[in-house]
């Protein structure tokens, strides 16, 4: 069986995400948000997604693909006819404009030329109401105008605009630039504006890299993880989103397709926590007005996820594109804006606890939230005996959830930490007494033939979710506790190399047939936890090699050809990668830099 990577490289500026393949095309790019329809999407159907492609005259050619060090700008050589090259270079501007972040929504590719005569065709067809429209070009004076949307699509260049319209190959003599917009349009001069922004742009992203503290161990990665998260964030609002893409199947024909383009508050803890242990506040700071913002319905209650707005109604529908290597249904929207998960009450007094517990906060940055501490646990005390879709979002499936309780018990003890702060005595006694309740419950998923915990109340199924009670200090100092409940996990749920299934058992859709790439990552964070250091460093370095070129990870790994599916590349992923460095890295106790 042949090995499948995801062969696209992502660019973002924290307003929009773009992918970017090996033969130059974005095959994905959606305007005016993350959200939004798709502009190109040829990822999701070949003619109906349009095409924004800078392709020799030769059709054969090799392509070589690279981000600029410590930077989002992704820089991609083709070469042909093994004399002439060229490169082209992609980025969403970002940088600081009078004391705010510029960040519009504008692609910008440079075309060079690298040796030999290269001539090169580029093509431009954007596409609106999902693929069905195409959009008329219309000649400007430097420009091409996109017709058939409200907003204006623009493209303007100091290329040949009647070469670009009418997709004719002409020799690269000089620079060229293609500045692609949403809105308001490049109104300055294309060569010095587009060169300036590059500079500015790879002047921001290596900055805010040194700000971050992290340790020695697989620098390199965590870096990439790092840039990849930030963009990740929907910086108008402080939304966090699962990831760009939607309905790239979790494994062929599994009709596993779903649609990661909004916030969910799970995903979002997490992330928020790789960013804590690299001290990193700002990410922190806006979600915390995103939450502050988010509708709760009649009874106060959260939804597992919702768009970059806060739009709580994410109707699922499918539409009629061919899908990614044939793989439909595709999904725009997500059906589980309805389950119940109760856990998230939890992650949301988690993810806000650095705000209380760290110092560098003054008490006037939060003191204003005391009422919405008080009722995230009041929303803790009311859901704790009841039955939830879990974190895998089973559709058909109602349990008692380990995982759930498991941050009832973590909500609980940062709701603890946070009263102390506050001097709120009513408020750490409720805190207290969820706390005990959280650990009766816990233990109630106890198996003691298996010495082990499982999936949910009165089942014996293991699940990866509860690794997290091993990574979340659970078991305190008590290691054989940990490490009895972590070699059941082991027996049930390892697969080949590292990789670990979140659950072997038949869900609504059959069997799981790919692992999924967080819970290995977890694996090797609790395989640090219980002080199997050899074993965890041996398990990390096995488990990046399923990377594409760029060091992007996708959401699931078949363990059997070790290839790529999932959405692409997961949020999720690359914050477990991030974690379980930190753990390794602080085991070893190297210092940042030798």
């Amino acid at each position: 069986m042949d090995k499948h990577t995801y062969g696209s490289g992502l660019i973002g500026n924290c307003a929009y995400l773009a992918h970017i393949e090996k033969n130059t095309n974005i095959s994905w790019l959606c305007f005016p948000r993350f959200d939004s329809d798709f502009v190109f999407g040829s990822m999701l159907d070949k003619e109906k997604g349009g095409e924004f492609s800078i392709l020799p005259e030769s059709e054969e050619y090799s392509s070589e693909q690279r981000y600029r060090e410590n930077t989002n700008i992704l820089e991609t050589t083709i070469s042909y006819n093994g004399e002439h090259a060229y490169k082209v270079t992609d980025f969403a501007p970002r940088f600081r404009n009078y004391g705010r972040y510029y960040k519009p929504l504008m692609v910008v590719r440079k075309v060079e030329r690298v040796r030999g005569e290269p001539k090169v065709k580029i093509k431009c067809q954007p596409r609106a109401e999902h693929g069905k429209k195409k959009l008329v070009p219309t000649l400007g004076s430097n420009h091409i105008r996109y017709m058939g949307v409200e907003q204006e699509i623009r493209l303007t260049t100091n290329a040949s605009l009647n070469y670009v319209v009418e997709e004719k190959s002409f020799m690269l003599q000089r620079p060229i630039y293609l500045v692609f917009t949403y809105g308001r349009p490049l109104e300055a001069p294309i060569e010095v504006t587009a060169e300036d922004f590059l500079q500015s742009t790879t002047a921001y992203w290596r900055e805010w890299l040194k700000s971050t503290s992290i340790t020695n161990f697989h620098q390199d990665y965590v870096l990439r993880s790092l840039l990849i998260l930030k963009i990740h964030q929907f910086e108008d609002t402080g939304a966090i989103i699962a990831a760009s893409t939607t309905s790239l199947p979790e494994s062929p024909g599994s009709t596993r397709n779903w649609d990661y383009r909004y916030c969910w508050i799970r995903d979002s803890y997490y992330t928020l926590n790789a960013f804590n242990n690299i001290g990193h506040f700002e990410e922190l700071e806006k979600y915390f007005e995103y939450i502050q913002n988010l509708a709760t319905n009649s009874n106060g209650r959260y939804q597992p996820l919702y768009s970059v707005t806060g739009e709580a109604k994410l109707t699922e529908i499918i539409h009629d594109l061919e899908g990614y290597k044939g793989n439909q249904p595709v999904r725009f929207g997500n059906q589980a804006y309805t389950h119940i998960q109760n856990d998230l009450y939890g992650q949301v007094l988690v993810s806000l606890l650095p705000l209380y517990a760290d110092k560098r906060f003054i008490e006037s940055e939060k003191s204003h939230s005391r009422p919405m501490i008080k009722t995230l646990l009041d929303r803790i005390d009311e859901t704790m005996d009841e039955p939830d879709a879990g974190l895998w979002e089973f559709r058909n499936l109602k349990q008692e959830h380990c995982y759930t309780f498991l941050f009832h018990w973590a909500g609980a003890s940062a709701g603890i930490k946070i009263a102390n702060r506050l001097e709120d005595v009513s408020l750490r006694k409720q805190a207290e007494s969820l706390r005990d309740r959280a650990i009766k419950k816990i233990e109630s998923c106890y198996v003691p033939e298996l010495k082990a915990y499982a999936q949910a109340v009165g089942v014996k199924h293991m699940d990866a979710s509860t690794l997290k009670m091993i990574n979340m200090g659970y078991f305190g100092n008590d290691i054989e506790r940990a490490n009895n409940h972590l070699k059941q996990l082991e027996k049930e749920l390892l697969a080949k190399d590292f990789l670990f299934y979140r659950y072997k058992h038949e869900d609504d859709f059959g069997k799981p047939e790919t692992t999924f790439l967080i819970c290995a990552f977890w694996y090797i964070e609790a395989l640090a936890c219980v002080n199997r250091l050899d074993e965890a460093i041996e398990g990390f370095e096995t488990l990046i090699k399923y990377c594409n070129h760029l060091k992007l990870f996708s959401e699931d790994v078949d363990q059997k050809s070790g290839s790529q599916w999932g959405n692409f590349p997961q949020a999720y992923s690359h914050v477990g990668l991030m974690n379980a460095a930190y753990r390794i890295g602080i085991k070893l106790d190297r210092p940042s830099f030798l």
